[in-house]
């Protein structure tokens, strides 16, 4: 062979297994500069090529590949992948030791619908896919049991508790209206009839009762799709911590005026609480709670390298202020990986229809 300039050498997959673990196609760069038939330098490397430990043979292919077929794992040294996966992401960027997945994570008001079964399936492939290539994947579930929707459902569920046991009770005017809170109703009815009407503490009791049923609903519709959790972290235990409640009011001060739009200054103003109805901010929590995940490990247990959240489209504009609360924090934001996946559209007769938990449809 003449002396030429050997191109970049490239090990990919070949489609068909048969054709052995790896595949390089340098014999087909070096073809023009060569002015050889390919497959007599495929053939010709292959001759060079001694046994190895790492490998059984190497066979030259058409139009001009050398095909590689590994040893049995058995026989491989330990710096050997044991899949082209596993080596594949060895530099990837966001490769730590131990990462989270955060996804799904709707509302525990009503049962879930089919749109979020694209963010249910994108999530836990990803967290099988990271955890196959060497990650400590955690898969989480963040409960929203804090906050004014959880109010409607706790109201929702008292007047129609009541209903159900002949009382005369208004739905709230925003509430849930869904068919699942009156079946919802009149299971705990059944199971436990008028318990919670005139006892004290009895409409918070038939809540924290209510939003456990829900999430059991929740539960095992994820599992009708082969999807599981690790973990599920209620938003309300953030709330419930001094030491939460002590680090947004320290770091409010550290708040960038300029990053992440104006509403982030107007927001952290009020402190820990939104307007005169008392309820946490809605995106607080996520702050909160990526503040315990992305700490140092030594601080907090929740320490993870680096965490990965799904969100639906909706949720587009809130990524920038996440960005720049983690800034202000102290927290490398390349920390945190937002994934921002599709609303799903739904059309009968093709007019496009509407899932809501409200409306009741």
């Amino acid at each position: 062979m003449p002396q030429v300039a050997v191109p970049d050498i490239t090990l990919e997959r070949p489609q068909n297994p048969a054709h052995g673990d790896y595949a390089t196609s340098l014999p087909l760069k070096l073809a023009r500069a060569c002015a050889m038939n390919p497959m007599l330098i495929a053939r010709s490397l292959a001759g060079y090529l001694e046994s190895t430990p790492e490998l059984s043979f190497v066979a030259p292919a058409p139009p001009g590949f050398l095909n590689f077929t590994a040893a049995p794992p058995g026989s491989r040294p330990r710096w050997m992948p044991s899949s082209p996966l596993a080596k594949g992401t060895a530099n990837c960027p966001w490769r730590r030791h131990s990462l989270q997945v955060e996804f799904v994570s709707a509302n525990p008001t009503g049962p879930l619908h089919v749109g979020h079964g694209r963010g249910a399936v994108l999530g836990s492939t990803l967290a099988a896919v990271l955890a196959a290539a060497g990650y400590a994947v955690q898969k989480e579930y963040y409960v929203n049991d804090a906050g004014s929707q959880m109010q409607a459902f706790y109201h929702s569920l008292w007047a129609r508790y009541q209903q159900e046991l002949g009382r005369e009770a208004a739905m709230p005017e925003s509430g849930y209206f869904g068919h699942y809170m009156i079946d919802l109703a009149q299971e705990i009815a059944s199971e436990y009839g008028g318990r919670f009407l005139d006892a004290p503490g009895g409409r918070e009791e038939l809540g924290r009762l209510g939003l456990r049923k829900m999430l059991a609903v929740i539960e095992d519709d994820l599992k009708a799709l082969r999807v599981s959790y690790d973990c599920w972290f209620s938003e309300q235990s953030l709330y419930d911590s001094a030491s939460s409640t002590a680090c947004w009011r320290s770091s409010a001060a550290r708040l960038p005026g300029g990053q992440g739009g104006g509403d982030l200054v107007r927001l952290h103003r009020p402190g820990r609480r939104q307007g005169q109805r008392g309820y946490p901010l809605g995106w607080l929590g996520h702050l909160l709670r990526h503040r315990h995940s992305l700490s140092l490990r030594q601080v907090h247990r929740r320490g993870f390298e680096q965490v990965i959240d799904i969100w639906g489209a909706d949720h587009q504009g809130h990524v920038p202020r996440m960005k720049a609360v983690a800034t202000a924090l102290g927290i490398d934001p390349n920390r945190l990986i937002v994934i921002i996946s599709q609303l799903v559209t739904l059309r009968r007769g093709g007019e496009c229809v509407k899932v809501s938990k409200r409306s009741g449809r």
